[in-house]
């Protein structure tokens, strides 16, 4: 009988159905860095989200056989160690193929239209002075026939080629930061932040990818550019960020994801009021529609490895 431990039960705001083979099911709201050896000690298949799992917590879960990511980013879990001890990781893909892209849209015609800076306008009183019946204090900008750049090419990012297709938008690929070769359908690295006026990132924390973007990245971008990050937060250096925000280095910016989550220790960015600034709490997945086929292949993904037909392996 396998026995499954959710450590992060809250996080998934879902209907969990049962798998479909005799099991022992042991969940739990959240779980303190603290708490995890114990309660994964006799588990042979854990439910994890973000909680970090590595080799000092895994040596101590002797009986384990699978860790089934409830999420497509893996950075949390220690691959090797799982090769090594021959436990298989699996992780959920394509959920958000409409959430994440309906989120950056949102946040891209947002940030164009200068949503916030007229709000705050209209709540100052100064469409009530104004001389004619429209107030234009900032500039407002269509996006069809814009460029945008996607950076990271998964599932995600294809859905997010789709929806700018869809509104008019030209669409560049990235090709890997300090590629060699360039792929067909892509464009290098750099080539891809000089043409677009929205770059979008979409692309797994690695080492390779930790602060993707810096200074110079920003500084290779248009100064009427937008940069969109709904992937994970470390891929920006967000001192450069700030500071690239603040003179006008580009023109807006709308983040998702923060380097330190939940920022119980604050961040810089979150003290950064402006208008061209959006931020929003790593929501761009949970929509209902998303966290619920997130819940199923989670189910789908355990049943499929308890079967000899292991799906969506990362180890």
């Amino acid at each position: 009988m396998e026995r499954i431990v959710f450590l992060e039960r809250n996080t998934i705001q879902a209907n969990f159905r049962k798998p479909g083979f005799d099991h022992d099911w042991i969940e739990y709201g959240e779980s303190l860095k603290s708490q995890v050896t114990d309660r994964i000690r006799d588990a042979t298949i854990i439910i994890s989200n973000k909680l970090s799992l590595g080799e000092a917590e895994l040596s101590l879960a002797p009986k384990l056989k699978l860790i089934a990511i409830a999420a497509t980013g893996s950075d949390c879990v220690d691959l090797d160690y799982c090769r090594q001890r021959g436990i298989a990781v699996c992780n959920v893909r394509g959920y958000a193929a409409n959430s994440v892209p309906e989120h950056v849209l949102m946040m891209v015609l947002a940030l164009r239209r200068n949503l916030f800076a007229y709000r705050q306008d209209v709540q100052r009183g100064l469409w009530n002075q104004s001389k004619q019946f429209c107030l234009l204090t900032h500039e407002l900008h269509d996006i069809r026939n814009s460029t945008l750049g996607i950076v990271g090419y998964g599932s995600i990012g294809k859905s997010m080629t789709r929806f700018g297709e869809s509104v008019g938008m030209r669409v560049v690929i990235a090709e890997r930061k300090n590629a060699s070769e360039i792929r067909e359908g892509r464009q290098s690295f750099e080539d891809t932040l000089r043409q677009s006026d929205v770059v979008s990132l979409h692309c797994p924390l690695t080492d390779e990818t930790r602060d993707l973007i810096g200074r110079a990245e920003l500084e290779t971008m248009k100064r009427n550019a937008l940069l969109i990050n709904t992937a994970r937060g470390a891929l920006i250096d967000a001192a450069a960020l700030i500071e690239a925000l603040r003179n006008g280095v580009i023109s807006g910016a709308g983040i998702d994801v923060l380097r330190e989550e939940p920022p119980r220790n604050g961040s810089p960015l979150l003290d950064l009021i402006l208008p061209n600034l959006i931020i929003t709490p790593h929501v761009a997945w949970a929509s209902n529609e998303a966290v619920q086929a997130l819940a199923d292949q989670v189910i789908d993904n355990i049943e499929a490895f308890v079967a000899g037909r292991p799906q969506n392996l990362l180890s």
